[in-house]
C-alpha cells in the first residue's frame, strides 16, 4: 500500500481545525478536508477581494508594455482610496468581475443547473463593453448562432483569446478542493466564448482556485491544477514550460519571461495579434498568471508586481494570479497596504450589476455549500465537510487546427465603398475593420453587406455601428483551398451618414512562411 504522507493544519493549512491526509501526487478521491464556515468564508472573501486589487493595481499599464516587461524602477501607483476612485471613474476596467457577476447572478437567479442559454442572454444583452472572444460570442448570440458554436474558432476568429481565462474565477471560489467540479461548471459557459486553448485558460484558472482551498503551497496548486490540461495542447506545454524555467531560473522571473517570449510569443488566431508585439493569447497570458504565483512565493507583493510587470494584459493577469493567492491566504492574511481603501467599496456595486463584493462574498460561499453537498460533502453548522478531488484531464480540443498566418496586407481601399474586392492566395483569410458614423451625432445605424468568395456568395453578415453589437472583424473564411482566391464585398444598404472601413486583411496558408525566405508577394 502506497505510503501516505499526513499532515497537520498547522503545517499545511494553519487553518486550526483542519486535517487531511494527501499523496505524494496529491489527493485522492476519497480524502477530505474540514474547514469551518468562518475559514471557507475567509477564503472566497480573499478570492473576490484579491482579484479585485489585482485589476486595479494592474489597470493603467494594460497593454501598454507588448513584448516587453516593466522594469523595475518604474513606479505603479497604490494608495488609499485609489479602488473607490478607479471603480467610480473607470468602470470598464472591471470586466473581469462584472462578467463573474454575471455568472454568479445567473447561479443565484436561476439555480446551479441554469442551462447555458441563460449565461448567453445575459452576458450578450447586458449593458456593458465587451472586447475581442467576449464581443464576437455576443454577436454571434445576438445574431442566432446558439453556444458551443458562439465560440468555436470557425465562428470567432477570437477563440483563443484570454476571455474566459480573466472570468472564470466564480468557477474555483465556488468548488472548494474539487477543480474536476469547477471545470465542469465552466465547461458550458467557457465555451459561449472560447474553445482549445482559450477554453483551457479558464479551465485552468478555475482549477487552480479549486485547489487553493486545500494549499498554500503554490508550486503545488499551479502543477496540480496543470494535470486537467491534454499534455498534447500548446496550453499546457506552455506552462509546463513556465514551471520547467522556473526549476532552471528559480531567481529570475525575467529569464523566464524572455524564454516565454522566445517560444510561446506567437499569436496565430487573434486578428489583431497576428504579427504584432499586441498579444492577448489566453496560453501566454496564463503563463504570466504562472510566472507571479511561482516567483512571488506566496509573498502577496511579489505576485501582483511580477504578473503585472510581464506586460501584456496586466490588469487581467494579477487579478488572476492575485485571486488565486487571495484564495490561499483568505482575506484576512492579504497584507493591510493592499486592503488600503477595500471596506470603502465592498458594498459599492459594480458598474452595469447590481452586486457588490460583499454580495458575492455570500453569494459564492452559498453556492460552495451546496456543491460541497452535491459532491459527496456534509455541511454542518459551523463545518464543512469536502470530499477532495485528484484532477481530471479534459478533453482534447484545438482551435485553427492546420492554419498558419503568411501575410497582413494593409487595405484601406474599401473605405467607403460600397463594393470592393482583393486577391489573395492561401486556405482562409480575415478582413479586419468596421461599420462607422462619419459624424459623432449621427444615430447608429446597421450596414448589412454580402461576402463572396470566387464568385460564390458565402454570407451576408450585419455590421452594426454601435460599439455593444458591433462585429469585431468584418468578414473571415478559414479551410479554403490553397490557391488564388478573389474576395468581394458588397453593401447592401448604403447610407449617406454611415460607411465600411476597411484596415487590412489576415491571410492563411497549410503551411508556414519559412522566414529564411524572401517572400516575393
Amino acid at each position: 500500500m502506497k505510503k501516505l504522507l499526513c499532515y497537520t493544519v498547522l503545517a499545511f493549512l494553519t487553518i486550526s481545525s483542519t486535517a487531511f491526509c494527501q499523496k505524494k501526487n496529491g489527493p485522492s478521491q476519497s480524502q477530505t478536508l474540514t474547514l469551518s464556515a468562518d475559514e471557507l468564508k475567509d477564503k472566497i472573501k480573499g478570492g473576490w477581494a484579491a482579484q479585485t486589487i489585482g485589476v486595479t493595481f494592474g489597470g493603467p499599464t494594460e497593454f501598454k508594455y507588448n513584448g516587453t516587461f516593466i522594469q523595475d524602477y518604474q513606479p505603479i501607483v497604490w494608495y488609499d482610496g485609489y479602488l473607490k476612485k478607479t471603480m467610480e471613474e473607470i468602470p470598464g476596467l472591471y470586466d473581469d468581475i462584472y462578467m463573474d457577476l454575471t455568472f454568479v447572478d445567473i447561479l443565484e437567479r436561476v439555480g446551479l443547473d441554469a442551462p447555458v442559454d441563460s449565461f448567453s442572454q445575459a452576458f450578450a444583452y447586458a449593458k456593458y463593453d465587451l472586447w475581442h472572444a467576449n464581443q464576437s460570442a455576443r454577436y454571434n448570440i445576438m445574431n442566432g448562432i446558439k453556444a458551443p458554436e458562439t465560440g468555436h474558432w470557425k465562428y470567432n476568429p477570437h477563440a483563443d483569446d484570454i476571455d474566459f481565462q480573466i472570468e472564470a474565477d466564480f468557477s474555483g471560489l465556488m468548488s472548494p478542493g474539487m477543480p474536476n467540479t469547477a471545470i465542469q461548471i465552466g465547461d458550458k459557459i467557457g465555451h459561449i466564448m472560447n474553445y482549445g486553448d482559450g477554453w483551457y485558460g479558464g479551465a485552468y484558472v478555475g482549477a487552480m482556485y479549486s485547489l487553493a482551498f486545500t494549499s498554500r503551497d503554490v508550486n503545488y496548486v499551479v502543477t496540480e491544477a496543470l494535470k486537467t490540461i491534454p499534455p498534447q495542447s500548446q496550453f499546457y506545454q506552455c506552462i509546463a514550460d513556465v514551471i520547467k524555467w522556473h526549476k532552471q531560473y528559480p531567481n529570475d522571473w525575467k529569464q523566464n519571461w524572455m524564454e516565454i517570449q522566445k517560444k510561446w510569443s506567437e499569436d496565430i488566431g487573434c486578428p489583431d495579434g497576428v504579427f504584432s508585439a499586441f498579444n492577448i493569447d489566453a496560453r501566454t497570458n496564463a503563463a504570466y498568471i504562472v510566472l507571479g504565483l511561482l516567483y512571488g512565493k506566496g509573498d502577496f507583493d511579489k505576485t501582483l508586481q511580477i504578473s503585472t510587470r510581464a506586460g501584456q494584459d496586466s490588469d487581467c493577469n494579477p487579478s488572476s494570479a492575485g485571486g488565486i493567492l487571495g484564495t490561499m491566504l483568505g482575506y484576512n492574511q492579504i497584507p493591510a497596504y493592499w486592503k488600503m481603501g477595500l471596506k470603502e467599496i465592498e458594498d459599492m456595486p459594480f458598474k452595469y450589476t447590481t452586486m457588490s463584493l460583499n454580495n458575492v462574498y455570500a453569494i459564492s460561499y452559498k453556492h460552495a455549500l451546496e456543491m460541497v453537498k452535491r459532491n459527496g460533502g456534509s455541511v454542518t453548522d459551523n463545518s464543512i465537510k469536502i470530499a477532495l478531488q485528484s484532477p481530471k484531464t479534459v478533453r482534447f480540443e484545438k482551435s485553427f487546427e492546420g492554419l498558419f498566418p503568411i501575410a497582413k496586407v494593409p487595405f484601406n481601399k474599401g473605405t467607403g465603398k460600397n463594393e470592393f474586392t482583393f486577391d489573395f492566395t492561401g486556405t482562409g483569410f480575415v478582413l479586419r475593420g468596421m461599420a462607422a458614423k462619419l459624424k459623432k451625432e449621427s444615430s447608429d445605424y446597421i450596414l448589412e453587406a454580402d461576402l463572396f468568395i470566387d464568385d460564390q456568395k458565402v454570407e451576408t453578415a450585419k455590421l452594426p455601428t454601435s460599439s455593444l453589437s458591433r462585429r469585431n472583424d468584418i468578414f473571415w473564411k478559414y479551410e479554403l483551398p490553397n490557391k488564388k482566391h478573389t474576395v468581394k464585398v458588397v453593401v447592401k444598404n448604403p447610407d449617406p451618414e454611415h460607411e465600411l472601413r476597411t484596415w487590412d486583411y489576415l491571410i492563411y496558408s497549410d503551411k508556414p512562411f519559412d522566414g529564411s525566405i524572401a517572400r516575393t508577394e
